[in-house]
Order: C-alpha cells, then structure tokens, then sequence
C-alpha cells in the first residue's frame, strides 16, 4: 500500500522534472509510455482504488480534493500526460461512487474494476460519437449479447459503432463507452480490453483519424470504429443516471483540475516577465495583466466552491456547484490567457512561447464532457429546479 503522502511526492518531483523541459513537451504530438510508467509506479492509479482494498480513497467527501490537486499539480508541468491520466479516476469513479450491496453483480464488478487499477492497469474512455453534442443518451452505437463469460464480472457483450476523443489511445488497458442493447432503447456504459489490440479492423478497432488537435496535441485523442468489440456491461441494475449523476461531480472537478493546473503555471511565468519589465508597461498593459490577475483569481474561488460542496456530502448542491465551476473555469481560462497575451505582446503567439500552447490546451475544458451546448442545457435546467 502507498500512501497518499507519497503519491503527492512522488508525482510533484515527476511534474518538477517535466517542467524543466518544458518547450520540448509542448511540442510534442504524440504520448510517451514512460511517462505513464513513471506515474504508475508512483501509484497514481491507486488514488481511485478505496483504502480497504489498497489504495488511498475513503470517500468523495474526503478525498476528492487530494486527489484534484495532484492532477492541478501535474497539468502544469504537462497537460496533455495530465489530461490522459486524469481519465482514469473520472472513469473508475463510475464504479466507485455508487456502491449498492443489495446488487451482488454490481459489487463484484466494482471490485473488480479497483482490483485492475491497484495492479497498474489504466483506464479510458471512448464515449463520445461525432454528431452527439456529448450526450451519451444520443449513441448511436450498438451492442448484441454473447454467450460465455468476459473478463470482468457482468454480461460479455459485442459492440459496434464510431467514436472519436479516445484519449490516451494506445496507452490505456480499458476503455469505457455507451451503446445501446439490442432489443432495449436506454444506452448503457461498456467495457473493454484494448491492450495489444491492433487497430487495422482485425481485433475490433479500426484507427479512423489520429489526434492533430491545436490543443492538448500529445493526447492521442484518436477517432476509431468499433467493429464488435467484446466489452462488459455495466452490471448496475438501475438508470444509468444514477450512476452518472453520482459521479459527475467528481468527474467535472477532475477536469477542472486540470485546466486550472494551466492556469496557475501560466500566470505565474507571465507574473515573472511583468515583473521584469513592469516600469514599461503601458496603462492598457497594466490593465490587462490585473484583469489576468482577477480572472484566475475568481476561477480558484469557483474551484474551491466545488471542492466544498462535494465535501459537504450533499448531492444535489455538489451536482449543481460542480457543473457551474467547470464552465465557469474554462470562460475565464480563455479570458486569462487572452488578457496575458495582450499584456506580454504579440510575442505570445509564436510557437517558441509556451503561452500559444496554454491557450490552445484551457480551450479543452468547454468541450470535455459535458461540453459547451449540453453544459448549458443542464446549468439552465438547473438554475430553475
């Protein structure tokens, strides 16, 4: 068992190693397994795994806040290995926040899934379908039953479908989705092994595009189709919407984390350089670096209010503070970093400065799930309740 002060150790002095190399990394366009490696052994994937089985988590009222800081932490040292990372307690977190004794299935399922991060197996996701908006409800994907038995706990089922933003393609062991059964109309969440599948249609997985986004470039968010795929179905037995509205919170947090890891790197570098040239700056420039100043300041206040209300332990509160601190963070991200640029000068936007990079990588946290359109359905939808 590592302990959590460890973890936090350990993967600050890999983030403090990584930020010294900083230009090369930004340039990057594809993942590198030994990061990956590296964080492993540190034990970041045990973060999601609950205490009594090994691993650091109690609860979400407890441990949701350690958890995000490591990642703010991470992403500022590199955001597209903290992004990709970050995808592995957002999904196990299906799993772990809706623990229901009364379904044996379930439970079994959920110590399984642990059981594979405790052992160094990462988790991903491929949920989202080109045209859905990032609702899972509107997949298009299908799943027929099969007989015999999967690799984890629940009913082996074949799905089929496209997906694009698989990030971490060809560096996580799992992936999660949504299909819907054949024969029933409500989507459901799957699972599947990807590890040593080729992508050439032979074993399920046709690579349909790689990755070349502007931001968040090296986390090989790839497009591919699912071609009766063997996957496990989340063996729950209720409205997937339990599941998911138990989680989100969590989910949302995780990645606002992240963006707010970038956040935090970028004013702090940009704070060196005003101070260094601050007796030249013009009124509009002092203007904007302040303005900067106030944006990241009130996108930490609406991070901490999501962190206190998941501590709180009240559900709804946490739901509605979570999704509102998500889309409120990546508003005021692009702002920051616009209003940075236009304190620091046109210099910005080479290729040489990382803050052209940061730009691009805050600009992910509006279309993560849910993104910009969905968001703004459930924040009306909400404000109203």
């Amino acid at each position: 068992m590592t302990a959590l002060a460890d973890i936090q150790n350990s993967v600050a002095e890999i983030g403090a190693s990584w930020a010294t190399d900083r230009p090369q990394r930004q340039s990057r366009r594809h993942l590198d397994r030994a990061d990956f490696d590296a964080l492993r052994d540190a034990g970041i994937l045990t973060l999601c795994v609950p205490k009594s089985m090994g691993g650091t988590w109690l609860d979400a009222q407890t441990s949701v806040r350690s958890v995000c800081e490591i990642y703010r932490r991470l992403a500022g040292a590199d955001p597209s290995v903290a992004l990709v990372s970050a995808m592995h307690p957002a999904v196990v977190g299906f799993w772990l926040a809706s623990p229901d004794e009364s379904q044996p299935q379930w439970e079994a399922q959920r110590q399984a899934v642990f059981a594979s991060a405790l052992t160094g197996e990462q988790w991903g996701t491929i949920t989202s379908e080109p045209g859905s908006g990032g609702d899972i409800a509107r997949t298009k994907s299908v799943a027929m039953a099969l007989e015999g038995e999967g690799l984890l706990p629940g009913l082996p089922y074949a799905v089929s479908g496209d997906k694009h933003f698989g990030s971490g393609s060809g560096i996580t062991d799992w992936m999660m989705t949504t299909a819907v059964p054949q024969g029933e109309s409500p989507p459901t969440i799957f699972a599947f092994d990807v590890r040593g599948r080729a992508w050439d249609g032979t074993a399920g997985l046709t690579l349909l595009a790689e990755w070349d986004g502007a931001g968040m470039a090296a986390t090989q968010s790839h497009a591919i189709r699912l071609e009766e795929i063997p996957a496990i179905r989340l063996a729950f037995d209720g409205k997937l919407e339990t599941i998911t509205g138990a989680a989100n919170p969590f989910i949302w947090s995780l990645f606002t984390a992240v963006i707010l890891g970038i956040l935090d790197v970028a004013v702090e570098t940009a704070r060196t350089q005003i101070r260094a040239r601050a007796a030249g700056l013009r009124a509009y420039e002092q203007v904007e670096w302040s303005r900067a100043e106030l944006d990241h300041w009130v996108a930490v206040q609406a991070y901490e209010g999501a962190l206190r209300a998941i501590e709180a332990g009240e559900p709804a509160v946490a739901f509605h503070a979570a999704i509102r601190a998500k889309q409120a963070v990546a508003e005021l991200a692009e702002q920051t970093l616009n209003r940075i640029s236009r304190a620091l000068g046109g210099g910005t936007f080479s290729h040489r400065s990382p803050f052209a990079h940061w730009f691009e990588d805050v600009r992910a946290l509006g279309f993560l799930r849910p993104p910009w359109g969905f968001a703004y359905d459930t924040l009306f939808t909400t404000s109203i309740e």
